[in-house]
């Protein structure tokens, strides 16, 4: 199979959204249980998740594996794109950019955040509970914090734009005005997610998280 071809890229968008796109709001939602209810709630939720059955097999297929491949294709989508929003400056030239550029930044984002959390407690060098202390330790550092931020935006923005353009290339949003309400519809699940999001990342620098 061609790495260009046209199920290549149709496997790419799907992955986005499915299970990608899902865990991406499961996860803002779970994070979100730091912020309404503390760290007993959030620890709560993360001890549900892993204690799900084949919970190794579920993250590995339903997350690691599509995220290797739509971060990998993702990569090359990007190089071979042919941006110029400066002399094309209309709106979803713009957002075609932005797409390929928040891609990135949340690729390295999810490195790094995989890395600081779920590879500590593979390594043994922490447990599934103290995933909130290694949050605390992180956000409460103010580039980590600021850099955290970035991160989420930029998740979130990829994902909303992108399900603009999937509803788009599956033929689901034909027409300009089908289009255009699409847009005002993930813009604002973006600004819905990103609050949510952000609210989060603020409930890990409280003082007295780790004992709420």
């Amino acid at each position: 199979m061609a790495v260009n071809s046209f199920y290549t890229r149709k496997l790419h968008s799907l992955l986005g959204v499915i299970p990608i796109g899902f865990f991406l709001v499961e996860h803002l939602l779970t994070n979100y249980e730091a912020y309404r209810g503390g760290h007993a709630k959030f620890l709560e939720k993360v001890e549900w998740l892993n204690s799900l059955p084949f919970i190794f097999l579920l993250e590995l297929f339903g997350i690691w594996l599509p995220i290797l491949f739509h971060g990998v294709y993702g990569l090359y989508v990007a190089y071979q794109a042919r941006n110029n929003p400066v002399r094309y400056g209309y709106f979803r030239n713009v957002m075609f950019t932005l797409q390929r550029v928040t891609g990135v930044l949340t690729l390295i984002f999810i490195v790094w955040h995989t890395f600081e959390t779920r590879v500590q407690v593979a390594l043994g060098n922490a447990k599934h509970e103290d995933l909130g202390k290694l949050m605390v330790d992180i956000l409460t550092n103010p580039v980590f914090f600021a850099l955290y931020v970035i991160g989420v935006v930029c998740a979130v923005f990829h994902f909303c734009n992108g399900m603009w353009s999937f509803l788009v290339s599956w033929g689901i949003t034909v027409g300009p005005r089908a289009q255009r309400v699409s847009t005002y519809v993930w813009m604002a699940a973006f600004v819905f997610l990103s609050f949510v999001g952000i609210m989060a990342l603020t409930a890990f620098v409280d003082p007295n998280f780790l004992n709420t």
